[in-house]
């Protein structure tokens, strides 16, 4: 027999009853994500930033494929048959920052040798049908970039919305 949402809340409130919450001096913070480290080498070397942000609009496209390439392309990728080698996550850099960051991440994958990587931008505050501006300029840079191939929307486990898996040339 299901019991009553009074009836719940009522149990819980007893079960706890004798609970004290602890002292904000004994609480332990949350510990930060460790961010994957951008090799030396990508960070000493001269990467050029030749991505634009004019053009970018409000709405963030949800994949991308070269006009010379296969639909099919997209379509493994989207599969997950290039599962993703490395991921780079821009929450909380700058437009500016986050651009750069990319540059490098790009470069160094490419030098490594990579074939698909995880690009997490987050969501956004969304605003009467916009997205969130780092999403937008993303997706509108990885579009500009030489190395990239195609893009789709990350799956729920891997950043959904707020992240897109890049398939890079092999070379």
């Amino acid at each position: 027999m299901k019991e009553k949402p009074e009836q719940d809340a009522d149990l819980f409130r007893q079960a706890l009853k004798d609970v004290t919450p602890l002292p904000p001096g004994n609480r332990i913070a949350p510990a930060a994500k460790p961010r994957k480290p951008v090799s030396s080498a990508a960070l000493n070397s001269s990467v050029i930033d030749n991505l634009s942000d004019h053009g970018a609009g409000d709405i963030a496209a949800s994949e991308f494929l070269r006009p010379d390439l296969n639909r099919m392309t997209l379509r493994k990728l989207r599969r997950g048959e290039w599962p993703p080698q490395d991921e780079i996550d821009l929450h909380g850099l700058s437009t500016d920052g986050a651009r750069k960051s990319l540059v490098e991440f790009l470069h160094a994958a490419t030098l490594r040798k990579l074939r698909c990587v995880n690009v997490i931008h987050g969501k956004g505050w969304r605003s009467e049908g916009r997205d969130g501006t780092l999403k937008v300029h993303t997706r509108h840079w990885l579009t500009q970039h030489a190395q990239v191939l195609a893009f789709c929307e990350a799956p729920p486990n891997a950043g959904g919305g707020g992240a897109v898996w890049v398939l890079l040339k092999s070379s």
